[in-house]
């Protein structure tokens, strides 16, 4: 694997902490002090979706083997929920570039979707790592979980007093991504049939 493919690799997940993490939080946060319900419904769902991107990243620190396939599709389907809900788009097509927050918040959306596509053709350049993670070329697709990896050591120590080793990661993100997946067929099996893509925004918020 050649310099620039490493430095592209690195700088994709640098983006992705800024893209995924950071400025949604600091979006929900925003919306929250504005009372803005669609963008804190936006972003609430947002935060559900993105979980999965989490548990690719301690799957990727188990060295599972298709831990990258699942960190494609985690990018794949948070860039969906940001465009899926119908009563949001509308809601963010009547604010026009002056408004701050929905503008801001239409600029994210946008550059969360290119991430997710920079994220496919950087695994399309290394197919082989999509289903073998643990070859010698891939060892570059590892590197950005070793800082998680670090804080969950001392966390699962802290927590438990018990080293957080790379099978307890397999086996945590193994477990979190069965109840991931249940949890999204409920949703596809019931709620969806019955709000189609209407987020219910309107009454987010109410007891």
């Amino acid at each position: 694997m050649n310099i620039f493919n490493q430095l592209s690799i690195w700088l994709s997940f640098q983006l992705s902490l800024v893209f995924i993490v950071g400025i949604p939080f600091t979006l929900f946060c925003w919306s929250i002090k504005n009372k803005s319900k669609a963008i804190s419904k936006l972003l609430t769902n947002y935060w559900k979706i993105s979980l999965l991107f989490f548990i690719s990243l301690i799957l990727l620190i188990g060295k599972y083997n298709y831990a990258l396939l699942i960190t494609n599709i985690s990018t794949v389907i948070m860039a969906i929920s940001v465009w899926f809900w119908d009563d949001i788009n509308d809601e963010l097509k009547e604010y026009d570039i002056s408004h701050p927050l929905s503008t801001t918040t239409k600029v994210w959306r946008w550059s969360l979707t290119f991430i997710s596509l920079n994220f496919l053709i950087q695994s399309m350049n290394n197919i082989n790592c999509i289903s073998f993670i643990n070859s010698p070329e891939c060892q570059i697709w590892l590197k950005p979980s070793t800082n998680l990896y670090f804080i969950l050591k001392n966390l699962f120590n802290f927590l438990f007093g018990a080293s957080f080793s790379q099978p307890i990661a397999k086996f945590l993100g193994l477990f979190a991504l069965l109840i991931y997946i249940l949890g999204l067929l409920q949703w596809a099996i019931i709620k969806l049939p019955k709000s189609g893509r209407n987020s219910g925004f309107s009454n987010y918020g109410r007891n």
